[in-house]
This record gives structure tokens, sequence and C-alpha cells, in this order.
């Protein structure tokens, strides 16, 4: 199962993992189960995280180059339509803004503002509220 757990995050393309050691609860089904022992548990562990750290830097490298929708969430930080952590300069919290992929830093894309005709920027209406 665990080679299983490997294999599914190349399959998926999954970039974000959050990897914890499993504890067993007393009376759950999986408490009764066998247990493996702690050091092959963080063994696994080890090696499921950086399994996502290999995915994740693929995926910070081919976005490279590319131009994306950048959803500013606080100054000079934001996340593409892929959910990827993105340091961009400009835009305003609750823009979406046209963004150029220029580089990463291992945890984030770096993008700069788009200078194409047409790329501007759209507001997020705040929740409950109509767009004009």
């Amino acid at each position: 199962m665990f080679g299983q757990s490997l294999q599914i995050v190349d399959d998926c393309g999954l970039t974000h993992l959050h990897v914890f050691p499993y504890s067993p609860r007393p009376g759950t089904p999986a408490a009764r189960m066998p247990q493996l022992a702690k050091a092959v548990i963080k063994e696994r562990a080890a090696r499921l995280r950086a399994r996502g750290e290999v995915a994740l830097l693929a995926h910070l490298a081919a976005e490279t180059g590319r131009r994306r929708a950048v959803l500013v969430e606080k100054p000079g930080l934001g996340r593409t339509e892929q959910f990827t952590l993105t340091e961009i300069a400009g835009g305003a919290p609750g823009e979406i803004v046209e963004a150029t992929i220029t580089g990463h830093t291992g945890r984030a894309l770096v993008a700069r503002l788009a200078a194409a005709p047409g790329a501007g920027a759209h507001s997020c209406p705040e929740a409950g509220t109509e767009a004009a």
C-alpha cells in the first residue's frame, strides 16, 4: 500500500503533500491492525515527503515562462489558478492579475505583471455582494 501511495503522487501530479505519521486511536479498526515499527513509519514519511518535494520542484520549473492569472491575496503574494503560491509585485489584495512566471524560489513561483494589451486587473467581489 505504501508503494501505491508513492505511485499516486507521480500518477496524479500531486505537488502539495501534507505528510504525517499515523497514530492509532484506541477503539478504531485501524488500531486493531498490525502496526509498523516507528523507524519504518519515519522512513516512509520521509520518502513520501521527498517524493512531494521532487514533484513540487518539477511543477515550479515547468511553470517558468508561462502566463497565469494570479489572485493577489496580500501585497507581494498570490496564487495561480492551480493554487500555486506566487510572489508578485503589484496588484491589490482581491485582484486577479495577468502575470508572467519568471522563475521560482523552490517553494513559490516568482512572477511579474504582464504588459500585454488587454492585460488588466479584475476585482473579486466581496462574499455576499454582487459585482457591478
